[in-house]
């Protein structure tokens, strides 16, 4: 079955469509400002695409209606839009880029594969948050967790480099990009995750606050005078690394840190404290740590970033080989020898991911 993948970015819709062995068969990045592409572009690829099989779709959002993927018609069409308030930045992109793909290939079946799906089963310890009764059965507030599908993928991956089932394993996956995020998965199944109610739970992330205490946001308001629109743009555009030193690429922050910049050494000091406290806790949900694996765009290219999570991280077991954590490509082992815990770095594959959920949906 050769399955195409449609992901809808903030500017960008990219295709990618994966044959059999999920290798990229065809691919492209078409433009999409303010998240609409153009529908006569759309078609002319896909039809250079050659035959296509089905269709999946990266959802962010499912809510509580969809714990794993569904195959889409119009009704799972409506019921996607009814969950644009829980992901009004992303799910609008999103089902803009199903429609103008179903009009291209209104015969091909098309499949929903949900950020949130893989977190869906987490206990209620760790998916229930302390408000009142009410307010949490009226408008479902509870954690959701998000990067599903690389987490998923990047556990499943680690099991195969490691030649055993994922059923054995406890694993903490650190989705480390623009957004960051951290999964504990134990016996193939997210226990506890980082992200909440939205993306801006957790990890400090390029422009992402991650955890602020919500006393400060309401002072804020009351003391300040910032209206909610202007708290939500700040928190979620102007924050994390951005808001810590001018700019949100890692590369040039650790540059600048081993420069002797103040500011760059308290934001990587910053990131690095939340990484290796949520390690911890995800560790501390599974009642101890197998697998530590290092995916995402940071994940996979700040070496240094894998370092020095490490090195603080030596009392779970976790110790890198600093030779093989700086050299080497692809998906790989950096555990320093006799290493209690073993460290892998593997690459984001969501593509990957969605194309299998695709498949088991269908039957292929």
């Amino acid at each position: 079955m050769r399955v195409l993948v449609v992901n809808a970015g903030s500017s960008s819709l990219k295709l990618r469509l994966l044959d059999e062995a999920d290798r990229t068969a065809a691919a492209a990045d078409l433009p999409a400002p303010r998240g609409h592409a153009d529908d006569a572009a759309v078609g002319p690829v896909l039809a250079s695409f050659g035959p296509i099989d089905a269709v999946g779709h990266r959802i962010v959002h499912g809510g509580r209606v969809y714990s794993a993927p569904v195959r889409i018609d119009a009704g799972v069409r409506a019921r996607l839009e009814a969950l644009t308030d829980l992901a009004p930045l992303h799910q609008p992109k999103s089902l803009a880029a199903l429609d103008v793909v179903s009009a291209a290939l209104p015969d091909v079946p098309a499949v929903a594969c949900f950020d949130t799906a893989f977190h869906a089963g987490i206990p209620p310890e760790a998916a229930t948050y302390a408000l009142p009764r009410e307010w949490r059965e009226r408008w479902d507030l509870r954690r959701y967790g998000f990067h599903g599908l690389s987490h998923a993928y990047a556990s499943r991956r680690a099991a195969e480099l490691l030649g055993r089932t994922v059923d054995e394993l406890r694993i903490v996956t650190c989705h480390l990009g623009a957004g960051a995020s951290l999964a504990a998965v134990r016996g193939g199944h997210s226990v506890d995750t980082t992200m909440g109610f939205t993306p801006l739970e957790g990890l400090v992330m390029a422009t992402r606050s991650g955890s602020v205490d919500p006393g400060l946001v309401l002072w804020l308001e009351e003391h300040v005078g910032l209206p909610p629109g202007e708290l939500a743009a700040a928190l979620e555009h102007r924050s994390g690394l951005l808001g810590l030193t001018g700019t949100a690429d890692m590369r040039a922050i650790l540059a600048r840190e081993e420069a002797g910049d103040p500011d760059a050494t308290v934001a990587v000091g910053v990131y690095l404290h939340r990484l290796r406290a949520m390690v911890a806790a995800m560790a501390a949900a599974m009642d101890g740590l197998d697998t530590l694996v290092f995916t995402g765009g940071v994940g996979e290219n700040a070496p240094l970033v894998r370092e020095r999570t490490a090195d603080g991280l030596g009392f779970l077991g976790v110790a890198i080989d600093r030779d093989a954590n700086r050299a080497g490509t692809g998906d790989r082992d950096v555990s320093a020898p006799g290493s209690f815990v073993t460290t892998l770095v593997i690459a984001a594959r969501e593509d990957v991911q969605i194309a299998h959920e695709v498949r088991q949906l269908l039957g292929a």
